[in-house]
């Protein structure tokens, strides 16, 4: 962990939820705010589907989710579900059949989707199949596909509609005496699934799964991801994050730890803190940033990293990471540790030492803790 003491403005106080199992990862009540992701393989492609799944768990992704479309799919679930290091989801629309066979695989959770799933007799058979292979289940209300009967009510998807059909959802499984169960309601429009969200966690105590849906490419889906959810978890509102972007699975993963790690939500890896450049800079700083990120990507132990490009900023924010450098003249500047001045480094040395250094750090801080 970071050496800096926790500030008191920085705290946030998390709606008090009740907290579920999804597999082995805890979710809601006192757990640390999970991250998901889903794959986009064609699920019925085991191998490809496998190596998505590890690639986003090494990239730290609690959970992940499958789609489960066809028989072909849950048939392929059974060998994913076997093969992979995180609990599985699986993701269910239109045809009930297909949860009882992924529960009968081996999923973690099943989402349903209320908008589509059918009638009250077939949640109950759901319901059945989840209870005897100690699933849970998420109800996914989304705002593209809201019952038709809410769309006839309110005219178009609202925060109202969006949360009536969650609670009546939340009402069908407790009156199935099911409790395992989690909640999202959300909408590709910031503000529509803001205001849903604001409004459903003061209707339930349900874990919540926070999404800003078909969000967008890498650029903008991150945006739209940032201002949304951060603004949520910010209010205290998420037990669980997915970010949904056009692209690989992997850089879902790394963005929602990216918006946990800004408002000290969960720490994992190295958190950068760099300068933008200027003409005062010493050093070509993008350049080393980008070098940086990449020869980083294996350290998970959470740890803060100044790279500043002169003495503007430099040596304040030193003071308050793990490990800074800030750059100087003459082709050097300067190394702090724990936020003390320690020694002098040459630009051409200094991204090796650092990372150095930061893989010094990580191993102390993993010695300690197998110590303890």
């Amino acid at each position: 962990m970071t050496h800096n003491p926790i500030r008191p403005w920085r705290n946030i106080d998390r709606r008090k939820s009740r907290k579920i199992m999804v597999g082995n990862v805890p979710v809601g009540g006192d757990a640390p705010i999970s991250v998901q992701t889903m794959t986009n393989t064609i699920t019925s492609d085991v191998k490809a589907t496998i190596a998505q799944v590890l690639g986003a768990a090494e990239a730290g992704a609690d959970i992940v989710r499958v789609s489960t479309p066809d028989e072909a799919s849950t048939r392929a679930l059974a060998e994913i579900v076997r093969e992979s290091p995180v609990p599985i989801v699986a993701d269910i629309h239109f045809h009930y059949r297909r949860a009882i066979e992924a529960a009968e695989a081996g999923a973690a959770c099943l989402r349903i989707n209320p908008g589509n799933i059918g009638a009250p007799e077939r949640v109950r058979e759901v319901v059945k199949a989840a209870k005897d292979h100690g699933c849970s289940i998420r109800i996914g209300v989304n705002a593209g596909s809201l019952e038709k009967h809410l769309l006839d009510k309110y005219g178009e998807p609202c925060p109202d509609a969006m949360v009536e059909s969650g609670l009546d959802h939340i009402k069908l499984l407790q009156d199935n005496d099911f409790h395992e169960f989690k909640i999202s309601c959300k909408a590709s429009d910031v503000f529509l699934a803001a205001a849903a969200y604001s409004q459903l966690a003061e209707a339930t105590d349900a874990p919540i799964h926070l999404g800003i849906t078909e969000a967008g490419g890498r650029m903008t889906g991150t945006v739209k991801s940032a201002i949304g959810l951060g603004n949520l978890l910010w209010s205290g509102i998420g037990d669980t994050i997915r970010v949904s972007l056009s692209a690989d699975p992997v850089e879902e993963v790394k963005v929602g730890y990216e918006i946990l790690k800004s408002l000290g939500l969960r720490t994992r890896g190295v958190q950068i803190i760099s300068c933008p450049s200027c003409a005062r800079q010493g050093f070509d700083v993008i350049k080393t940033v980008e070098a940086l990120e990449k020869r980083l990507e294996h350290i998970k132990t959470p740890m803060s990293l100044s790279i500043i490009g002169c003495v503007v900023n430099g040596p304040g924010e030193a003071l308050m990471t793990d490990i800074g450098f800030t750059g100087g003249g003459a082709g050097s500047g300067m190394v702090y540790l724990a936020g003390r001045q320690s020694h002098k480094i040459s630009n051409a040395r200094m991204i090796d030492h650092i990372v150095e250094a930061v893989e010094a750090r990580a191993a102390a801080i993993a010695a300690a803790e197998a110590a303890e």
